[in-house]
Formats: structure tokens, C-alpha cells, sequence
């Protein structure tokens, strides 16, 4: 593995140019603030990840700086300057602000640590930058710029690490993923955001150390999986995750897909094939990263494992694995905390992806089409995506046949949405009108009536208003009867 001794001295001037550069655009904001500062008795410098991001020339709107002022100082300095002004971090050090455009983090110089037993890190303010940069998670982040003078901090060899592409912490990765389990997370994560490798004794750490996840909470877990599976290399850094046993704690299903291959090799690795989806899912992707697509492509075929069945003609089945599927992306969604929506949604995707293929080949008649439609609901884009994403053979007649077959399925669905309203599909009489109808009162009839006549619009499309009290008095008498 490269070390800062072995880079490039080309590669150093090539990313100290693009900093200036970057830097140059947001000095006025930054040394405006650090003035105000400086006047106010106290040093400020643009640190952590801004500092890395300038380096690498994609430095956004969002700055981060490190101060030895204390927040209520802080908030002093910052409230009469900013556009706006946010305490929510304030208990852990961290002011954030406004101004011109960029969002801004100050926070006090710190160190942070694990107690065995706790979930949350305790929080001990440091008196000077070379002791708040030790405490960061890697090298390529624990870099400074001191402002206005903007003199360059990297006493860890961050600039070499960055060059060489490499993810070291600044003290042993032991002491730093014990202070904080979460960077091994953060380990992974900046892999696959950055594309970046994982120094090997951080990677035996991380091996070492994966059980010490489970104090961190769920929230802080779920927050840099999403970091991780929404970045440009997810695979990555889920790779990692399962390679050094952190996946086990986090999200045991995934490993759990590497299933042994049976004597005759007559399934896919299901594991591989999951990261294959997930890329090829990312490559549909219309308006940016879509973690409600990209998880339901992580999550489609977790129910594989346990509907396993080895048949005795010697083929491998998979019954009913979408149904389970969707069940165990629930109980883990849920675990994670994710929000009742997004776990709704992951999971009606999972349990959807294989509907298309259970029509089989033939023609689709309109009734299928349209409950097609009806149970994919405003999911229709997304299992679009999903459905053609889990087409993974390397038969490249059955991938075009696959293809077409679904590209003749959006078109009827195209058509019919032209003839009928397809996104809103209900019956042709309301409650009212079936109450009207049959001279009944509110009450479980009425739903029964109604999913009839759901039922009939979803087999034959809509009917003339005749037809349909027609054959909701037919389905009365014959309830009567």
C-alpha cells in the first residue's frame, strides 16, 4: 500500500493547485468569518472534509470549520454575521449557519470517545488544533487551513494519503474505532464515495473490532449506509462490509446471500448477482441517486436463503422468495429506523420484482396489464427499473428476449393509459351511488359491493354506467339468494 513517502511529487502540486483554486472561490465568506474571529480573540480554520474536497477540486457549499472558541462564543461571533443561524449541534460543539449561499459548521476544537457501555460520544473540548485533528476519523480528513493566513495543517500525512488514495487513520485504527465504532462505517463508506482503497491494517481492525457496531445506535448506522449505498461505488464499500464481518451486525442478510453453490452449479451466486442489479439499477437512474430504487435492488432477493429447495430433478427453487423477501425487508427496514414510508415502498418493490415473469411469455391480456399497474401503484417507474435490472445472464439471446418482452408490456401499458386511467383505477360506481342503488345504509356490504365492481373494472375496463348497475344488481340478488 502507497504511503506519503512513495507519492507522486507531481500529484501533490497537482492537488495543492486545484485547493487554491477551490479555495479562492470561497474566500470571501471564509476569510470574512475567520476575521471576525480573529478580532474577537480566537483562530479559526476550514478543516476536515472541505479541506479534502478542495484538494480533490469538488468542494461545494459546505463548509466546515474548527475553532478553540467555545459555541456560546461562537454563536456570539456568528449570529450578527450569518443570513441564519441553527444550534441543533450545539450540545456535540457544532453551530451551524448561513451566509452568501454556503452552509457553514463551526465547531470547537474536541475529542470524542466511546464509553463500552454507551451509544452516544462523549464530548471533551481540546485547546488546539493539532489535538482536534488526531481525534479524526482518517488522515484524508484530518487536514486544515488556518484562515486568514491560510497556512496549511496536516501533521498526519493527509495530503500523501490523499494523493495515493488511501484511507489510514491519523493514530491506530484500534484507538479510532474504539473511540468511535461508527468510522468503521465511515470506512466503507468513504470507499465507496471516494473511490478510494482501505489500508490493510485499518481493514484487520475493522475485521477485529466489526461486534463493536452494536453499541452505536441505529439512526447513526443507518445514516452512513445510506451515505454508502447512495454513493458513485457502492459495491465497494458493501464489499468491505461483508469481507471484514461489519455486514454481519449491520445487515446480516447480505452476506447471508453468498449461498453455497449446489454439486451441479445450476443457480447463480446470488450474492454477486445482488451487486450486479444494484449497478445496473444505478445505471437507470433518471434524476440523481434514488435510495428507494437502489435498496430494493440491495434488498429484492434476501427471502432466497431460507425458500432454498434443492428439487429432484436437480434444479434449485426459490418459491415464494419475494413474499419472504418482502417480510425480511421490512423487519430490517425497521430495524434501521427507516421512515414507515420508505419501508413501505422497499418492500412492495421487493415483493413486486418478480410479477412480470410470473405471466410467463405469452400474450398479456388487458386485465393483467391493468393489475399490473394497480398494485405497482405510483411504483410503476421504479419496478420499471428494478424488474429490468434483475435481468443478470450472460445468455445474450435470453437478455434480448427478456428485454423485448418487457418493452412490449410498457407499451400496453402506454396504450391502455391513453384509453383508460390507468394511475387511478376504481370502480364505475362510487359508495354513495351503490348505496343509492341497493337502498342499503353504510356498512360491510358496501366494501363488498365495491371490491366487485373493482374487481369487474380491473377484468373487462370501464363500462357504461347501465352495465355497471346492471351487474351490481346481479351481484346483489345473487348475495340475497
Amino acid at each position: 500500500m502507497p504511503n506519503a513517502n512513495e507519492v507522486n511529487p507531481s500529484a501533490l502540486s497537482q492537488a495543492q493547485q486545484r485547493a487554491v483554486s477551490e479555495l479562492l472561490r470561497v474566500s470571501p465568506v471564509a476569510d470574512d468569518l475567520a476575521r471576525r474571529f480573529q478580532e474577537a480573540g480566537f483562530s479559526l480554520a476550514l478543516v476536515g472534509g472541505s479541506v479534502r474536497d478542495a484538494l480533490l477540486g469538488r468542494l461545494g457549499n459546505d463548509l466546515d470549520f474548527t475553532t478553540d472558541a467555545r459555541p456560546q462564543d461562537v454563536l456570539k461571533i456568528v449570529r450578527p454575521w450569518a443570513d441564519a443561524v441553527w444550534e441543533v449541534g450545539i450540545a456535540f460543539g457544532t453551530v451551524g449557519a448561513q451566509k452568501d449561499g454556503y452552509q457553514i459548521e463551526v465547531t470547537t476544537y474536541r475529542s470524542e470517545a466511546y464509553d463500552r457501555t454507551s451509544r452516544k460520544p462523549e464530548v471533551a473540548y481540546g485547546d488546539s488544533i493539532e489535538q482536534d485533528l488526531v481525534r479524526r476519523d482518517f488522515t484524508v480528513n484530518a487536514m486544515a487551513v488556518a484562515l486568514p493566513q491560510k497556512e496549511f495543517v496536516d501533521p498526519h500525512g493527509g495530503l500523501g494519503d490523499l494523493a495515493a488514495r488511501v484511507l489510514r487513520t491519523p493514530g491506530t485504527p484500534e484507538e479510532s474505532f474504539s473511540d468511535d465504532p461508527l468510522r468503521m462505517m465511515r470506512a466503507a463508506r468513504f470507499a465507496a464515495q471516494l473511490d478510494f482503497e482501505v489500508a490493510p491494517e485499518v481493514v484487520k481492525a475493522m475485521r477485529e473490532m466489526a461486534g463493536r457496531i452494536e453499541i452505536v445506535s441505529a439512526e447513526r448506522v443507518r445514516d452512513e449506509l445510506n451515505k454508502l449505498i447512495l454513493s458513485a461505488h457502492p459495491r465497494k464499500g458493501l464489499t468491505l462490509l461483508v469481507e471484514t464481518g461489519l455486514a454481519e451486525y449491520v445487515l446480516p442478510e447480505l452476506p447471508a446471500l453468498r449461498l453455497e453453490s449446489d454439486e451441479h452449479h445450476r443457480h447463480k451466486d446470488v450474492y454477486e448477482h445482488t451487486l450486479i442489479v444494484l449497478e445496473q439499477a444505478m445505471a437507470l437512474e433518471e434524476d440523481g441517486p434514488d435510495l428507494t430504487l437502489r435498496l430494493a435492488a440491495l434488498l429484492h432477493d434476501i427471502g432466497k436463503p431460507r425458500t432454498r429447495r434443492f428439487e429432484s430433478d436437480g434444479r434449485v427453487s426459490f418459491h415464494h422468495h419475494e413474499v419472504v423477501g418482502a417480510k425480511m425487508t421490512k423487519k430490517r427496514m425497521l430495524a434501521l429506523k427507516y421512515s414507515n414510508e420508505l419501508v413501505k415502498d422497499v418492500s412492495r418493490l421487493v415483493e413486486l420484482h418478480l410479477r412480470f415473469h410470473g405471466y410467463g411469455t405469452g400474450e398479456w391480456t388487458d386485465s393483467a396489464v391493468r393489475r399490473y399497474v394497480r398494485d405497482a401503484g405510483p411504483l410503476l417507474g421504479r419496478l420499471h427499473k428494478l424488474t429490468r435490472s434483475d435481468c443478470t445472464t450472460r445468455n445474450k439471446r435470453k437478455a434480448a428476449a427478456l428485454s423485448r418482452a418487457y418493452d412490449g408490456l410498457e407499451e400496453r401499458i402506454a396504450k391502455l393509459q391513453e384509453q383508460e386511467e390507468l394511475d387511478s383505477i376504481r370502480p364505475d360506481l362510487d359508495g354513495n351511488e351503490i348505496m343509492q342503488i341497493l337502498g342499503i345504509r353504510p356498512g360491510p356490504a358496501v366494501g363488498q359491493a365495491y371490491q366487485y365492481l373493482l374487481e369487474l373494472r380491473l377484468e373487462n375496463g370501464p363500462m357504461e354506467r347501465e352495465a355497471a348497475v346492471a351487474a351490481l344488481q346481479e351481484w346483489w340478488a345473487r348475495q340475497e339468494g
